[in-house]
């Protein structure tokens, strides 16, 4: 009968049935050395449309390969996954078409209710803690912290550096809900070199302590960048490339570094994004541009900046809309700027306009 409760162990695993056919496969880490067996013995045994529920504290040795068509959570939000001391693992996690360098992005995962500790002071040439290339995935409710490189990446490229083949996607995902600090590199990385991870949705996380930038987006086409809050950061707070039907938006940075921007974008042609109700404030630190238009990268760019608010402490630049060697029209309202030593630089060429 389904979901009436049976139960099959086998050493430390234990399967029970669940809703329309599929199994829950609990794995029963020992905080030990045979934690990352046990926990992708559970992966490899399990079916499409299994939920795989870990049970920590666990201590992982290898990357745990995160096989598609299947739901991850911990027992409680508790539930830790440490990398073990001098493992240096290229991912902590990671998708199944990362760890194969498949030409294909993998088969939706979830992945939610975790606290993933990298422990990059015994493993400093590590990589990343997590790493997604599974299109349609969601991720959710995850606490990373102590990555040697990026905390949560998302990538069209594999472990060897293989990319998508042409004409194929990774689209329509969700990161909700995360929390990421003391990243080497960047809190959370979009990783594009073509354009393949489009049209996912990144909201209401947060992000502290980066070595790099808070988020960084190298495609940004069809994101929505929305609810979150970034602070103490080396470089920007959120760096989002190639705008194309883009909303970066209610978003909180404070405290991003001088060489960086509180929210810096390019933007491309043929499309229109916007940037709308952010609160970008400096308190301890000083200089930078706090909401950066930094190029155009093909044809004209159309971009509603609109609503935002920057709060310096005596430098720096509030906006500043340049288009390189491209058309740039922005439409330009309701921000409120004050504390900075300049509140609007538009570069040669380009158009700001009040909107209709």
């Amino acid at each position: 009968m389904l979901g009436a409760g049976i139960v099959l162990v086998v050493g430390l695993l234990a399967a029970q049935a669940g809703p329309a056919g599929a199994a829950r496969v609990t794995a029963l880490c020992t905080n030990s050395s045979t934690d990352s067996a046990t926990l992708q013995a559970a992966i490899d045994g399990s079916s499409v449309g299994d939920e795989i529920v870990i049970d920590g504290p666990c201590s992982l040795t290898a990357t745990l390969v995160l096989a598609g068509g299947r739901s991850y959570r911990g027992d409680g939000r508790q539930a830790t996954l440490t990398q073990a001391a001098g493992r240096n693992l290229g991912a902590l996690l990671a998708s199944d078409s990362w760890a194969g360098n498949w030409t294909f992005a993998g088969e939706p995962i979830t992945l939610r209710d975790l606290t993933i500790d990298a422990n990059r002071a015994a493993n400093p040439s590590a990589g990343d803690a997590v790493v997604v290339r599974s299109w349609n995935s969601r991720v959710e409710d995850l606490t990373i912290y102590n990555a040697a490189g990026n905390g949560l990446t998302i990538t069209a490229t594999s472990r060897n550096g293989t990319g998508l083949g042409s004409g194929r996607s990774q689209v329509n995902g969700l990161v909700r809900g995360v929390f990421v600090s003391s990243s080497g590199k960047n809190g959370i990385y979009v990783q594009d070199p073509g354009n393949a991870v489009t049209d996912w949705n990144l909201l209401d996380s947060w992000v502290a302590g980066s070595g790099q930038n808070g988020i960084r987006l190298e495609n940004g086409a069809g994101w929505r960048v929305s609810g979150n809050h970034v602070y103490g950061i080396v470089l920007s707070g959120i760096s989002v490339d190639r705008l194309f039907g883009t909303t970066v938006a209610d978003n909180y940075v404070e405290d991003f570094g001088a060489a960086g921007n509180g929210i810096g974008v390019t933007v491309q042609g043929d499309s229109a994004s916007t940037i709308s109700g952010n609160k970008v404030f400096q308190y301890t630190g000083g200089g930078g541009t706090f909401i950066a238009v930094r190029s155009v990268t093909y044809g004209t760019g159309n971009l509603a900046v609109t609503g935002n608010t920057v709060r310096g402490n005596g430098s720096g630049t509030g906006l500043s809309y340049q288009r390189g060697s491209n058309g740039l029209v922005v439409t330009s309202t309701g921000n409120a700027v004050a504390g900075v030593a300049t509140q609007r630089n538009a570069g040669s060429g380009v158009t700001v306009t009040a909107g209709v």
